[in-house]
């Protein structure tokens, strides 16, 4: 054993080290959870009970060990440091290949299981080193688990800032994942270099160095051959050419490019789900816009929407002055001023348009920032991604449409993205008598959208009486729709009848599930 009392402060310094990449390696997860599974509650529940009913088998299946604690923690050190390294990669790479959401599940509870067992691992192999040497009464045992377990939490903290903060926007999950596996195994190495080879023959200790190294190199070779796995992942799910990838704090973006007939197809996807193509948005936003604007509204906000479609449509209608986006993401905006400014026209940055990047929930509840209009907006948009994870949800939800009736005119109308009828039965509905329960009169209707399928939206009226139909007669231009497919558009057929169903509240986020659950009848 080493000689004076400095090599236990280097023990817990690498315990904290430790504890960051742990975490940040669920984290990761976590946030490929989202991309590859929607960030429902299963997935996330899986990975959250998994990797702490993991910790307790770890802890368990450590007991063995004890006695040989400074050799075992190498070896779980460079396990943990090459599965947490590659874990990200291999998720992506599952989902992309295996065809089904099922697949990568299964890899994502499997890691989850791992990355967790060898992360519990970690604390009774430390306890039994930081105990070498000293009696082993209940009160200095008590010290030791103390000063054990404040640098495994103030690790875990570490971890959980500069995952958001500097990993994941920096380099992306793939990457992150895979620093962070170097930066365990340098932690291991240190620690073996200055502490444990005092516990270990020279043999050993040579072997444990030599394992190391051979984890660094494999580590260090996946995050030079990273992005061409990534490409080839990315070719398999999408179908098109990615002109455009980025990972944003909130999502990865991804833009299509393709040429079919001499006409360009550009595809904008977030987290993997598609938000539009250039062939057939029009046939969306037209009827996303047109309905909402029959009263002659002069200002009118755009919740979501960052593609700035909305925008440039908006700017076509005869009478609307301004046009208040609020938009979450930045990396959105940005995309959206450039390689997506063709589509959009540049809408982003007419002088008519007031950008507001900021959380939309948050922006209602703090009364918009002095950006209502007096009397409030004749119209507002809501277009905004499918409700995939709790945090979408909370945009689907009475709370949420009460907060928008705060900020409209007593005349106003308020259309809503709904999701498919045919699809998303329960989405579509649950959507329509969240709106109801929350004071509004509403209009459900559906149009096809080629890309999309059978597609719907929910007109409302802060009045409550369900709001007409009604096209304008002074909006030119128009390449869909007409008074008779708008009339038609409230027609619902017997296989996308109505369904009565009860609200999503924030406390009772019940259009998650339907989103998850899909197509049912």
């Amino acid at each position: 054993m080493p000689a004076g009392r400095w090599w236990r402060p280097v023990v817990l310094a690498a315990v904290a080290a430790c504890a960051a990449c742990g975490l940040i390696y669920e984290l990761a997860l976590l946030t490929l959870a989202t991309t590859v599974q929607g960030g429902g509650i299963v997935a996330t529940s899986l990975i959250v009970a998994g990797y702490v009913a993991a910790l307790g088998v770890g802890a368990l299946l450590a007991k063995p060990f004890v006695d040989r604690a400074a050799s075992t923690f190498v070896g779980v050190e460079t396990a943990l440091g090459l599965v947490g390294g590659v874990s990200a990669t291999a998720l992506y790479v599952a989902f992309t290949t295996l065809g089904s959401q099922t697949g990568s599940l299964v890899v994502l509870v499997l890691a989850t299981a791992v990355i967790g067992a060898l992360v519990g691992a970690e604390v009774p192999l430390l306890m039994a080193l930081l105990q070498t040497g000293r009696r082993s009464g209940a009160e200095e045992s008590g010290r030791t688990l103390a000063n054990l377990n404040a640098a495994d939490y103030l690790g875990a903290v570490v971890g959980g800032l500069l995952w958001p903060f500097l990993l994941l926007p920096s380099m992306g999950m793939q990457q992150a994942a895979a620093v962070t596996g170097l930066v365990n195994i340098a932690a291991a190495a240190i620690l073996l270099g200055l502490v444990l080879r005092h516990f270990l023959s020279r043999a050993r200790t040579v072997g444990a160095g030599l394992v190391l190294a051979l984890v660094a190199v494999l580590l260090a070779a996946l995050l030079v051959a990273v992005d061409d796995v990534t490409e080839w992942s990315r070719a398999r799910l999408y179908p098109d050419p990615v002109i455009l990838h980025s990972q944003s704090a909130y999502q990865e973006i991804v833009v299509t490019s393709a040429a079919y007939n001499g006409r360009t197809d550009r595809r904008l996807y977030l987290d993997g789900t598609l938000q539009y193509s250039s062939l057939d948005e029009y046939r969306y936003t037209e009827s996303l816009v047109l309905p909402a604007v029959a009263r002659r509204p002069t200002d009118v906000l755009v919740l979501g929407g960052g593609d700035g479609l909305a925008a440039r449509d908006l700017l076509e209608v005869p009478g609307i002055r301004r046009v208040v986006q609020v938009e979450l993401d930045p990396a959105v905006l940005r995309i959206a001023r450039t390689h997506l400014r063709e589509d959009n026209e540049g809408a982003l940055d007419d002088p008519r348009v007031d950008v507001v990047v900021d959380d939309a929930f948050a922006w209602l509840r703090r009364g918009g920032d002095g950006a209502v209009p007096a009397g409030g907006f004749g119209a507002v948009l809501v277009d905004l991604p499918d409700p995939r994870n709790p945090a979408l949800s909370r945009l689907y939800s009475q709370e949420f449409y009460g907060l928008v009736r705060q900020v409209v005119r007593d005349d106003g109308l308020m259309a809503v993205q709904s999701g498919s009828p045919y699809s998303t039965p329960h989405q579509f509905w649950r959507t329509a008598s969240t709106v109801r329960s929350a004071g509004w009169g509403t209009t459900p209707y559906h149009v096809h959208v080629p890309t999309f399928g059978d597609w719907g939206f929910v007109l409302a009226s802060k009045d409550g009486t369900p709001p007409d139909l009604r096209l304008r007669s002074d909006v030119g231009g128009l390449r869909y729709l007409d008074s008779g497919v708008l009339a038609s558009a409230a027609e619902f057929g017997l296989d996308v009848a109505p369904l009565d169903l009860e609200p999503s509240t924030l406390d009772r986020p019940r259009i998650l599930d339907d989103t998850r659950r899909g197509f049912e009848r």
